[in-house]
């Protein structure tokens, strides 16, 4: 399940960066690539899975799988917070920057 969420995060995120010009100017690049290095670590750790238990790694216990899942949850939104100090370091609307030297 880790796995699967991981992906599909990278996958809509690849797909509002593509389809988005405002997107690309928020960085979310960089959060396609955060969950994209994600997908490929729990891809491999499944691969390593199977390598030990075979067949038995595609069936796991309800409660393991939503224990994954959760756990792929946090991952995301882990990412999340990480791209989200990206953008307000970076601020590439100057949002930040405005809103610290407004006067008054």
């Amino acid at each position: 399940m880790t796995l699967l969420t991981t992906v599909f995060a990278a996958i809509i995120c690849a797909i509002i960066w593509y389809k988005n010009e405002e997107a690309r100017t928020l960085k979310v690049g960089t959060l396609c690539l955060i969950y994209s290095g994600a997908s490929l670590m729990w891809l491999i750790d499944a691969i390593f899975e199977y390598a030990e238990l075979g067949a038995e790694s595609f069936i796991p216990a309800p409660l393991d799988m939503l224990n994954d899942f959760y756990l792929g949850l946090s991952v995301v939104a882990l990412g999340l917070i990480i791209w989200l100090v990206i953008v307000f370091i970076r601020d590439p609307k100057g949002v930040v920057k405005a809103a610290l030297f407004k006067k008054k």
